[in-house]
């Protein structure tokens, strides 16, 4: 009995959290840019700006990062360059929940990286 008084209650409690919001994909450069907007781009030991005028700064780790960016086709395609090397051009899928962001390299088939708005 004890089991199934545990089994309910552990039901119970999973009805009564709320689903975590999904990531939705950014559609086009507008949206970006008002998402961007006077935000910066965090996560551990990564701080980066994204500005309307296609720059991108920041630092990642103890280097600073710097780049250009254009929306192309429904991606964030950017040239990048961190602590002076080159990580070259790349289109990326971008997808946002509340105040986090997901960019996803190669138009969404590559790495992720997950990113706090602040």
């Amino acid at each position: 009995m004890k089991t199934l008084g545990m089994t309910i209650t552990a039901a119970a409690l999973a009805l009564a959290t709320p689903a975590l919001a999904e990531f939705q994909q950014v559609k086009d450069r507008s949206e970006f840019v008002a998402l961007m907007s006077g935000k910066t781009l965090s996560r551990p030991f990564v701080k980066l700006q994204v500005s309307p005028d296609g720059r991108i700064s920041g630092r990642g780790a103890a280097w600073d990062v710097s780049g250009q960016w254009q929306w192309k086709g429904g991606y964030l395609c950017r040239t990048l360059e961190w602590g002076g090397d080159d990580l070259g051009y790349n289109c990326q899928e971008v997808k946002v929940s509340g105040n986090k962001v997901r960019i996803t390299s190669d138009r969404g088939a590559g790495q992720s990286a997950d990113f706090r708005l602040q």
